[in-house]
């Protein structure tokens, strides 16, 4: 196959995929996500402030919600209360696995490209995506010491 066409199907077929998973999760009903609780090893988001530097980049990273009707965008906090914020990290969680997935789709690519190519396709699919998992399990650990701090504690 020509390298042309090649190149074409690989920029063509992220495209297609990445805005195509960006569509399809923004219409799944926000129910369907269930992060569940922060990891420990991540102490609240200070371990991507730490080993990633995390707060000087996530804000230049693109959110594909608000170009999607019925999105939610992440770039900032901009509600208050327990629904909001359970909201929030909902959409976080439905962000992260939108970029997993992306990330799962380049053995399709493997089809056509030589092996180089397959190299050079899982490494464009770790670097788009993996920044934006980042800032999502970041937000998401930060939006859960908000809550911790600002929600009173439950009695049985």
């Amino acid at each position: 196959m020509r390298i042309e066409i090649i190149i074409a199907l690989n920029v063509g077929g992220w495209l297609f995929i990445q805005l195509g998973l960006a569509w399809a999760f923004t219409k799944m009903p926000v129910a369907w996500f269930n992060p569940g609780p922060a990891r420990s090893w991540e102490r609240g988001g200070r371990f991507y402030e730490q080993v990633f530097a995390i707060k000087r980049w996530k804000d230049y990273l693109p959110d594909a919600a608000r170009w999607f009707s019925g999105g939610f965008a992440k770039g900032e906090v901009t509600g208050k209360g327990a629904d909001y914020w359970q909201r929030f990290a909902r959409e976080t969680w439905r962000g992260e696995l939108c970029h997993w997935c992306a990330i799962g789709c380049a053995p399709v690519f493997f089809l056509w490209n030589p092996w180089w190519g397959d190299v050079i396709i899982v490494a464009y699919a770790v670097a788009a995506n993996l920044p934006c998992i980042l800032a999502q399990r970041y937000n998401r650990c930060r939006l859960a010491r908000l809550m911790a701090r600002n929600m009173p504690a439950k009695t049985s």
